[in-house]
């Protein structure tokens, strides 16, 4: 039987992949502490799956099923194999399922196990699970953890164990991985990492978007996702989208642009205003959910150190986001004064944040401080931190009668904080 023998390969790879060697992540998840579904949402080759292995094993009998697999995928009896689930795994109470988006009616399927009294830990690679599917099908009976590819603290944690932020190989640390991104596997492997990268890049494009959206051609896609990348942490239009990707229309060029981020390949901030409308009506900007893409493409980058740490800040701060812990801007003022992150709770502008990777050209200090004091005036936010290279202190600024203490702050050490912070962007 065809299921049988997929399921009984799957344990065995299951027993040699968590032989290899793991780094813990820095995310807290009970398996077996509630009845409630854990659901664990993150890009391809985070570590997802690497992750909820090591914690369902040690939680007592267990099964596992990985539906990122051609015969799997278009599984629609699924008592059969629950029957088969049985038989190779012993009737165990608790399951693993991987990318679990792959199945018809999954929802369904899991709510019947939860009814069952199985208790289920399950994966996905789609952003679009985290939000509107999870609430409309598992209501009350999930929760939600969102896990992303290596952050600084962690990728530290590999290449030099026991470093801490006053270290003094942490400028070069920070370096490599602003290019290198977070992947795991390149890391622990001897890999190609540019080869390994670019390949992740268009199996997520054909397994996640043209396959699961039943794309007639892959070209646009690609040529979508090429020119969002390679202008990360800047504006785009839908227009733009479509004429560069070769889209009949701008309503195509907005889909792509949705299955990308539903891919979590990239996301996107609103400019922030009071007004819906005119949040909807103006450009958004556009972000890359790792770093190491964006090198491995070779995507050329303007002022590429510089925006490579905006948009590792954008990575940090969107996670904070997907977790509801805070919602995400940037701002722009009518005569171009701009603002990287503005940072908002509940119905306050809590804090507004540049990132300024080189402050040693007068002018580029200037102008970023001159934004975030008209930001502030016109917000009403005196919380101001610009991140850069610069040793840490607060400084007063005045500027057109605007003045306020803005806080330097190294980029290093605000990531290692915001990898220890409950909640909330402060620094």
């Amino acid at each position: 039987m065809m299921l049988r023998k997929i399921l009984t390969q799957q344990k065995a790879e299951f027993a040699e992949r968590t032989a290899e060697s793991y780094i813990p992540r820095k995310i807290v998840i009970n398996a077996d502490e509630n009845d409630l579904i854990k659901v664990v949402l993150g890009p391809r080759r985070a570590g997802k799956s690497f992750l909820a292995m090591h914690l369902i094993k040690v939680i007592g009998s267990f099964g596992y099923v990985n539906f990122d697999d051609e015969f799997l995928s278009g599984l629609t009896d699924t008592q059969t194999l629950m029957d088969v689930v049985d038989e190779v795994w012993g009737s165990p109470t608790n399951l693993l399922f991987d990318e679990i988006q792959n199945i018809d009616k999954w929802e369904l399927f899991l709510n019947r196990l939860q009814r069952q009294g199985r208790k289920l830990v399950v994966t996905g690679s789609n952003a679009h699970l985290l939000g509107s599917e999870l609430a409309t099908h598992l209501t009350g009976r999930h929760l939600p953890f969102v896990l992303m590819p290596f952050s600084f603290p962690e990728y530290v944690s590999f290449k030099q164990p026991g470093a801490g932020i006053g270290d003094a190989k942490m400028a070069g640390l920070l370096f490599s991985y602003l290019k290198e991104g977070g992947f795991p596997e390149p890391l622990f492997k001897a890999v190609d990492r540019r080869f390994y990268l670019s390949t992740l890049l268009d199996s997520i494009i054909y397994k996640d978007i043209v396959r699961r959206f039943k794309l007639r051609a892959h070209t646009g896609i690609q040529a979508a996702a090429r020119y969002l990348l390679s202008n990360a942490g800047s504006e785009y239009s839908h227009a733009r989208v479509a004429e560069v990707s070769g889209c009949r229309s701008v309503k195509t060029a907005e889909k792509y642009i949705g299955y990308l981020e539903q891919a979590f390949l990239v996301f996107s901030l609103s400019r922030f205003s009071w007004k819906v409308r005119e949040q909807v009506r103006a450009n958004r900007k556009i972000y890359c959910i790792d770093n190491g893409l964006i090198a491995s493409g070779g995507f050329a980058v303007g002022a590429e150190a510089g925006r490579l740490a905006e948009n590792l800040v954008a990575i940090v701060l969107n996670k904070k986001q997907l977790q509801k812990e805070i919602e995400l801007f940037f701002w722009k003022s009518r005569d171009n004064h701009e603002v990287d992150f503005l940072v908002k709770k509940g119905n306050v502008v809590h804090q507004l944040i540049q990132v300024c990777w080189d402050v040693s050209d007068p002018h580029t200090q200037k102008r970023e401080i001159r934004a975030l004091l008209s930001a502030a005036g016109e917000l009403k936010c005196e919380n101001m931190l610009i991140l850069t290279d610069k040793p840490e202190g607060t400084e007063k600024h005045t500027w057109f009668g605007k003045s306020g203490e803005i806080k330097f702050q190294p980029l290093s050490k605000w990531l290692f904080e915001q990898e220890n912070s409950g909640s909330g962007a402060d620094a």
